[in-house]
């Protein structure tokens, strides 16, 4: 789950309620068309304070064909999974089962050797350990594409590698984290992270295309556009992947409609009391980590809006798919996907570099009010 940024959005069309927004009409329409020249395929939906939707989509859903791309389309969700557990994390520190400032090895004996870092320090990614997707070869995706891996596997890359810096010192994002987290859980819990995701969270939510991916599925289930990553210099469908590598740090598949509600649900309070949700909202400098003005917090990012205040998310990368958006405090959401990571379809890093810009920019536009 790389650090970059692409939005997504595309011709519009009815979500829910009675929104419908005509092709090619609109602020946010005229966005997505064009992240649709920089990518196959933008999806994206505006969920109202009052919770009325609206999808937009653009581009096609396979490469040089013309496919409609599916309204609010299912796509890999990459580290919005990381929100997903975070909260499971809360709602554990709510329930009294995990402590915040206690040691990781509290819970997990051995599973690092540094006593000091604390379950905190995980969430808020200031633990200092490696980041174990730097050492999975993933640079030759076409090598790992259908490799799976077991959680202890990702952990034991992440352990055999130079810590980043001594626990609490500075923000280094960390997917290494997030494993430590989901393992967490299943022994507080002694039930699988997936399981605990989706009955605290999917369930409750009735988040109906959200689902954390089977041992060994590789397809997606609903309907989706096509995913593409570089394979030897060329964009390839890479829509059918092994997608546990990224475990409790990237596995969840959902769409931007969901995550919109996932989203407002959480800032809303309605999935951790209040206390919990404040402890979320403690955040941390990214500077030179990710995108300008990124604060994070205990699994969740604060990103600020040129009509002043900030939004709550997180956004995700994978192989395939790139997704961002949010909150805001008066409960609007917004969220894009695009299909491919940056660099795919774009030849320099300064020209994906630009294309990073224009998605952090349609962001800001829809949370700002453009319609």
């Amino acid at each position: 789950m790389k650090k970059t940024l692409v939005g997504v959005l595309a011709a519009a069309m009815l979500c829910s309620g009675t929104a419908m927004a005509a092709p090619g009409a609109g602020q946010v329409q005229k966005q997505l068309d064009g992240l649709a020249k920089e990518f196959p395929a933008a999806l994206a939906t505006t969920t109202e304070a009052n919770g009325r939707t609206t999808a937009y989509t653009a581009g096609t859903a396979e490469l040089n064909k013309r496919v409609p791309v599916p309204k609010n389309g299912q796509v890999r969700a990459g580290s919005n999974t990381k929100a997903f557990v975070a909260t499971v994390v809360m709602q554990l520190v709510a329930e009294g089962k995990v402590e915040l400032d206690a040691p990781v090895t509290k819970y997990l004996p051995g599973a690092i050797k540094d006593d000091r870092i604390t379950v905190r320090q995980l969430l808020n990614h200031t633990s200092g350990l490696a980041n174990y997707t730097n050492y999975l070869g993933l640079e030759k995706f076409e090598e790992q594409q259908h490799r799976y891996f077991e959680p202890h596997e990702l952990l034991a890359v992440g352990n055999q590698h130079p810590v980043t810096g001594q626990p609490g010192e500075k923000f280094k994002y960390s997917n290494t984290n997030y494993v430590l987290l989901g393992l967490i859980v299943q022994k507080v819990t002694g039930r699988p992270i997936a399981e605990n995701v989706d009955q605290r969270i999917v369930r409750k939510l009735n988040l109906k295309d959200t689902y954390w991916p089977g041992q060994g599925e590789q397809g997606i289930r609903g309907k989706h556009p096509k995913g593409y990553n570089l394979i030897k210099g060329v964009p390839t469908d890479v829509t059918e992947l092994d997608p546990s590598w990224g475990w409790a740090a990237g596995q969840i598949i959902s769409s931007t409609k969901d995550l919109n509600s996932f989203y407002r649900a959480l800032l809303k309070g309605d999935l951790v009391p209040a206390k919990e949700l404040k402890e979320m909202q403690k955040t941390v400098s990214t500077v030179g980590e990710m995108w300008p003005g990124a604060e994070y917090g205990l699994g969740i990012v604060s990103s600020p809006l040129t009509c002043g205040g900030r939004y709550w998310g997180h956004g995700g990368d994978i192989h395939g798919y790139e997704t961002r958006g949010g909150v805001t405090e008066k409960g609007r959401a917004f969220s894009v996907a695009v299909t491919a990571l940056p660099g795919t379809f774009q030849d320099t890093p300064e020209e994906a570099g630009k294309v990073h810009e224009t998605i952090l920019a349609t962001v800001d536009s829809a949370l700002c009010g453009a319609k």
